[in-house]
């Protein structure tokens, strides 16, 4: 695209000519970038694939409007620009209200809990929950600098974000992790609720509290972190793989997955692999789970027991033809190729050791190799080259 030039085909330069052409009464009080053009076309065409999708039945519920949200990379102006958008179409927001007493125990029923989470489960369960009437009164007061209606408002939703991170259960966090950042989450949407705009709370904080677990997740679930933009691409190519897997009724090939992706085959590929889940060395094999998996990787970087006998043998063989040189020979062999420790050293460095230089070095080592040439040296050390 050429620079200056917005999506709608149109410069910088002609927007706003456009916007200045407008009576003085309803002209846009500043100018619309491009990103901001581009948002507002992202947010619509979002609204009208939910519209199309939900026309006939006419509502659509809130977790099933998350996982259509979750799936685009929104900020919270856009996701409020959504919720007001869609009962504008005819397409009702509702509550699936998992936070019951009744549905609430039903939907955790399927969970091992521990102790601390039952405590938990059993604290939360005495807060008696709110009427829409109380969720507006509470925001009001908050407005008013409320804080006591803050921690209500906050309290009487601690059920809903149990209900919500049960789903997440099983992605690499324990039960009461999820239940943690789900939390911080509803603190957020606490803080940016604003009760005038129609918005019922739940409705409203469901979405913040499934960013905050499933960022939590992206961060903190795998022993090596990925970035939060590889694992929704990660989770873009899982979604394609189960809805061609279910198109074709065998595992798509990765040139089957790019083509659905628009990707390519190598980028397929590259996601693939960082996707895959690091394995324990002590993951147990067999039925009766005595060995472990590192006992049938071989470590090529340990040497064998032969090759370890070898090198000794062929150290100490090559001390004992060093041993048959001079003294000063012998010490600028050792230097220059690190016989003792292992570190070769440079011309000069040597010739700083003796005071000498570097040129000279270099000739005391050529007549030094001149006669580990000889056949009464070479012999000794020839048998360990073959």
């Amino acid at each position: 695209m050429p620079s200056g030039v917005s999506p709608t085909g149109r410069s910088k330069k002609q927007i706003y000519i456009t916007q200045r052409n407008v009576p003085k009464g309803t002209r846009r009080q500043r100018l619309m970038t491009e990103t901001e053009q581009i948002a507002e076309q992202k947010v619509k065409e979002i609204v009208d694939g939910l519209v199309a999708a939900y026309k006939m039945k006419g509502s659509v519920s809130t977790n099933a409007l998350c996982d259509v949200l979750e799936k685009h990379d929104l900020g919270p102006n856009q996701i409020e620009q959504i919720y007001k958008a869609l009962p504008e179409a005819g397409i009702q927001i509702f509550d699936e209200d998992e936070r019951d007493k009744e549905l609430f125990e039903q939907a955790l029923s399927d969970i091992g809990l521990d102790d601390p989470v039952k405590m938990y489960l059993k604290d939360i369960g005495r807060v008696p929950l709110l009427s829409g009437d109380e969720e507006i009164e509470l925001a009001r007061r908050m407005q008013e600098g409320d804080e006591a209606a803050k921690k209500r408002l906050s309290e009487a939703n601690l059920r809903l974000v149990v209900s919500i991170a049960k789903r997440y259960v099983g992605r690499g966090m324990l039960f009461l992790d999820l239940i943690q950042e789900g939390n911080l989450g509803l603190m957020k949407a606490v803080e940016k609720f604003d009760y005038q705009k129609g918005f019922k709370f739940s409705t409203y904080a469901t979405w913040w509290i499934r960013q905050s677990i499933t960022r939590a997740i992206a961060d903190q679930a795998r022993t090596i972190r990925i970035p939060v933009h590889m694992v929704e691409t990660i989770n873009k190519l899982t979604r394609v793989s189960r809805i061609l897997l279910q198109e074709n009724g065998r595992e798509p090939t990765p040139e089957e997955i790019a083509a659905a992706m628009e990707v390519d085959v190598a980028r397929v590929r590259e996601i693939q692999k960082i996707a895959q889940d690091p394995v324990s060395l002590e993951t147990p094999i067999g039925e009766e789970e005595d060995s472990h998996l590192g006992d049938f990787i071989e470590d090529d970087k340990t040497q064998t027991p032969s090759d370890s006998v070898s090198f000794i043998m062929l150290k100490e063989q090559l001390l004992s033809v060093l041993d048959t040189l001079t003294p000063r020979e012998e010490k600028v062999l050792r230097l220059r190729y690190g016989i003792d420790d292992g570190k070769p050293r440079t011309l000069e460095e040597v010739g700083k050791e003796f005071n000498v230089t570097r040129e000279r070095i270099r000739q005391i080592e050529a007549k030094a190799l001149r006669k580990l040439r000889h056949p009464s040296r070479s012999r000794r050390l020839k048998d360990f080259l073959e």
